[in-house]
């Protein structure tokens, strides 16, 4: 019996062992949704609440899983909903497939119904492999090469199928002129850098006597050989975001994140090296690496398009991290655990120490510190993290320590706003056994996280373990962005655009079937975290917090700080409250480090 092309793009899915589908229905791929029916919902047909949410699911779900995320959507609007999360998705270089649908062939260029011109939308998306099939033989090679060009490149790539395409029946490309076969299957490859570039890179990492390392997430396959690298080079480890959970912090070298959402031992390690050793990252603030001239460089990437960025390298290994490492190695001498090492040690001790007691200064009504550094010890070892854009990453980028084999991410290079609940709704498809937190402001769940609390209602009986946390930082205010015009602009709070409403997040949790519990004082926020982490189904914690508490840098430069005070003479409407947690802030790192018994996440909070 003939099926036809829906069905035969489905079960081509099948065979490449996609078991998950994110997409929203709609008439542009019809045909697609009765091959379903007809395939016993087979790979599994996820309903999101909007296009752009069921992108996000499929980018959570490839980061989290390593295996490529497919969406679906309609033509038209559906297509263009899916372009943000697509677009989070290459710039993070994470595989995700897009499946939309297309207007009937003979409408085209007719200025039809939701007739939009797919190939120009997508074509830098997914430029690196976007096709429309207009004919059964096109298949399977599009759906192959769609598939494979995504996971060897960790991009974007996009299929587009016409409505009435998807109704003809399947015929295979045949042994003919101008007729293109195809296979399945990825094989596995580990690039490697020419040998006198390994020698090259080794006799700059053995000259220096202060070096450096920054990892990113691709240096997550290879955390033995980066820790080895780092004992016997005697080196600290920073970590840029997307690379958080490329090594744990519970070693007392790595300093902790980068960046404007950094740690100040990272900071310090950066300013002061003469020498920097870059792991499977692009991270992009220059003016947080070494000056120019200061340090000499060596990168590893497996991508020859991103070497050379950011810094003045004087090597470029292009290679696997964890290959190139075990190659690099042999070459590197072992240096003593002198002067270098035990500062960035000491400094990353007292950074902790930092934060504890900024987790502990008193904030009406609720410390958004302390909230996150409550949660810091509580974690099993398997959480899956996201975090949403907003001040929400700061202190995920702070407070949060991973251990064992914990997961975390964020929309890292594109920053966008809302991908924090159905991340972890896609890494629960991933990983339907561990438990998942997303760390969100109010802003991105008003935005988009509360209707993805009905996508969790809807498939959370289906995990192993039904434990997805939502934690809301809710402050009733943009908080990143305030911040940022006070710092940057010197400008104050605009409350037409910064101001939003409050929200009972925790009744709407619990009117969709979830649970969920409003936390006011800071007495309850231990608890709370506690009943979240044994709940029987997923559970939003609405945490009321102080919008004065600031995300900005804990190394600020005095240009931020004046530009923050003119903000406050302008007539900021925190402005009493801006000045009184900025202070308590900042005295937290002029007091000297210690170590004693309330070194533990939240203790003495509201002291």
């Amino acid at each position: 019996m003939s099926i036809k092309v829906s069905d035969h793009i489905l079960q081509r899915l099948r065979e490449w062992d996609v078991r998950h589908v994110f997409a929203y229905p709609g008439d542009g791929i019809n045909g697609l949704l009765a091959a379903w029916g007809r395939a016993d919902n087979k790979p599994e047909f996820i309903q999101a609440r909007h296009e752009e949410m069921a992108a996000f699911e499929a980018v959570g779900y490839a980061k989290f899983s390593g295996r490529v995320g497919v969406c679906a959507a309609t033509s038209g609007p559906g297509a263009i909903h899916l372009l943000n999360g697509l677009y989070d998705a290459k710039l993070d270089h994470v595989p995700v497939v897009a499946i939309v649908g297309q207007t009937n062939r003979s409408a085209m260029g007719g200025s039809y119904q939701q007739e939009v011109d797919l190939l120009s939308l997508y074509k830098d998306v997914a430029a690196d492999y976007c096709e429309m099939v207009t004919v059964p033989e096109q298949l399977p090679n599009v759906i192959d090469r769609a598939i494979r060009t995504a996971y060897t490149k960790r991009t974007v790539t996009a299929v587009i199928i016409p409505a009435d395409v998807q109704e003809l029946d399947y015929s295979a490309p045949t042994h003919a002129f101008k007729m293109v076969p195809s296979s399945l299957g990825v094989a596995d490859y580990a690039p490697m850098p020419a040998d006198r570039d390994i020698a090259h890179a080794a006799e700059i990492l053995n000259a220096g006597e202060k070096v450096a390392v920054l990892v990113g997430q691709g240096a997550r396959r290879s955390r033995a050989q980066v820790e080895e690298v780092a004992d016997v080079l005697g080196a600290g480890v920073a970590k840029a975001l997307l690379g958080k959970d490329a090594l744990p912090d519970d070693l007392p070298y790595v300093t902790g994140s980068i960046g404007l959402l950094g740690t100040r031992p990272s900071y310090e390690m950066m300013r002061d090296c003469d020498t920097l050793l870059v792991i499977g990252s692009s991270f992009p603030y220059t003016q947080f690496m070494p000056e120019f001239g200061q340090a000499r460089a060596v990168q590893i990437d497996i991508d020859p398009f991103m070497v050379g960025l950011r810094y003045p390298f004087e090597v470029n290994l292009v290679g696997d991290a964890e290959q190139t490492l075990k190659a690099l190695l042999p070459q590197l001498d072992r240096k003593k655990h002198g002067a270098w090492r035990k500062t960035i040690e000491a400094n990353t001790a007292r950074w902790w120490d930092v934060m504890q007691r900024r987790a502990a200064v008193d904030a009406d009504p609720v410390n958004p510190e302390y909230v996150v550094h409550a949660l810091d010890g509580l974690l099993p070892e398997n959480t899956v993290i996201a975090a949403d854009s907003g001040s929400a990453a700061n202190w995920y980028a702070r407070h949060l320590r991973m251990r064992g084999a914990m997961r975390g991410s964020l929309s890292g290079t594109l920053a966008t706003m809302g991908p924090g609940v159905p991340y972890v709704i896609g890494a629960k498809f991933a990983h339907p056994d561990s438990p998942a937190l997303a760390l969100v402001g109010d802003g991105a769940m008003q935005m988009n996280g509360m209707a993805e609390l009905v996508t969790a209602a809807k498939y959370w009986r289906q995990w192993e373990d039904p434990r997805l946390i939502v934690a809301v930082l809710n402050n009733q205010d943009l908080n990143q962005v305030t911040w940022e015009m006070r710092a940057m602009e010197g400008a104050p709070q605009f409350l037409p655009s910064q101001a939003i409403p409050d929200v009972r997040y925790a009744d709407f949790a619990r009117s969709v079937g979830l649970d969920g519990i409003r936390i006011e004082e800071p007495g309850g926020v231990h608890d709370a975290w506690r009943q979240a982490l044994v709940a029987d189904r997923p559970f939003v914690i609405d945490f009321r917090t102080d919008p004065a508490v600031p995300p900005i840098p804990p190394h600020a430069t005095w240009d931020q700080i004046e530009a923050a005070a003119s903000a406050v003479l302008q007539g900021d409407s925190d402005r009493v409250g801006m000045v009184r947690q900025g202070v308590k802030a900042k005295i937290q790192e002029m007091l000297p480090g210690r170590r004693h018994r309330e070194d533990r996440p939240g203790a003495g909070a509201g002291a």
